[in-house]
């Protein structure tokens, strides 16, 4: 544990497996960054205060069953079809993340949204709203990494405020017109999407759910919608792409682990078969590799938690009042991973080698408030 004055008491950085835990599961509150997200999106999942985020995860848990996800193979199937004929006729060394992410994008239309993409138009505006996404990103990192933007008031008086609002006025009229298309779908009752028949039950995609809440018990308001949907476009997709990205990126590094991989997909699913349900636990090296990438590179490097109580450890007390930065990236190196933990070595999931402790993999997000697509 390092502690770094500030001027709101300490900051405190955690990488120890229980320290981080304790931290998570008792604290809820998010830092004062995350703040930086909400002219974005709002009272979502990840920027709402403790009351509202208990409340709303609660009604938004059916949406993510294992048998909802299941019933979107047919999707995940044609695009990952669609992503191998993006990438195959290049040759020549490319930056694969703009591929991964429009795809993701797509995905999540597909899935969470129940939103077909398939006119010029819908990927015109799709490639708008990634660019606009990006910028996003950057502009409030920025925020982030330079102490006198804190203030809203010197921040208002920058380029970088003004250009914040036109991208917020992109990302809001696709959020928008996604939320007035669904709801116009669902009324004219002609999309396919519209409920998803699995063991005999009836399951929604994210948005109908939102909907169908809104409308028949009063739950959501249409701007809690859109934050929402905001919220779940921007996490669904980039951190999808993000561990693609990076599990590419490592497979391409280490040819005897992509060797593996390919061997073990074709003995599973043969040279050219869609994947079913039941081949998914016969993936086992696969999914040793995208585990070890997860930890090497996860979605969340660094979780923020303010203090509301204090918080006895083994050897320390943190106090309330505090700032307290949960180290993933550092978590996912301690030694309790072995003299090894900097290494790429999917086998550690396979051999036995794993630390004793649970909560020393936080592929997504710690404690009690993780993330809901884990």
């Amino acid at each position: 544990m390092v502690l770094s004055p500030c001027c709101l008491g300490h900051k405190l950085f955690l990488t120890d497996p229980e320290m981080c835990t304790a931290v998570a599961n008792t604290c809820l509150d998010k830092s004062e960054f995350y703040q930086f997200g909400r002219r974005w999106v709002g009272d979502g999942l990840v920027t709402a205060d403790v009351p509202t985020w208990k409340y709303h995860r609660k009604l938004l848990n059916p949406a993510f069953s294992q048998q909802v996800l299941d019933g979107f193979l047919g999707v995940f199937n044609s695009q990952a079809r669609r992503l191998v004929a993006d990438l195959e006729d290049i040759e020549e060394e490319f930056d694969h993340w703009p591929h991964l992410a429009l795809n993701g994008l797509e995905t999540i239309c597909l899935t969470s949204l129940g939103m077909e993409v398939n006119t010029h138009e819908d990927k015109r505006l799709n490639k708008q709203f990634f660019h606009a996404l990006e910028e996003m990103f950057h502009i409030i990192m920025e925020r982030v990494t330079k102490v006198w933007l804190y203030n809203d008031r010197v921040y208002s008086w920058t380029r970088l405020k003004k250009r914040e609002d036109k991208l917020l006025e992109v990302l809001h009229n696709m959020s928008n017109k996604i939320l007035q298309k669904r709801k116009q779908e669902l009324k004219d009752n002609n999309n396919i999407l519209n409920q998803i028949d699995l063991l005999g039950g009836k399951f929604k995609p994210f948005l109908d759910l939102l909907l169908e809440l809104a409308e028949e018990k009063s739950v959501f308001t249409d701007q809690e919608i859109r934050e929402h949907v905001d919220t779940m476009i921007v996490a669904g997709h980039d951190t999808s792409a993000n561990t693609l990205m990076y599990t590419l990126v490592l497979l391409g590094s280490h040819s005897k682990v992509q060797e593996n991989v390919y061997q073990e997909i074709l003995e599973v699913l043969g040279p050219d078969r869609d994947v079913e349900k039941q081949d998914l636990s016969r993936l086992v090296y696969t999914e040793a590799v995208i585990k070890e990438s997860l930890r090497l590179y996860p979605i969340f490097p660094v979780v923020t938690r303010t203090l509301d109580k204090d918080i006895k450890l083994r050897n320390y007390t943190l106090f309330s009042g505090n700032l307290c930065f949960i180290m993933v990236y550092g978590l996912h190196r301690h030694s309790v991973w072995g003299h090894d933990a900097a290494l790429f070595r999917p086998e550690r999931w396979l051999d036995g080698s794993l630390p004793d402790s649970a909560n020393a993999f936080a592929g997504f997000s710690i404690g009690r408030r993780g993330c809901i697509g884990e």
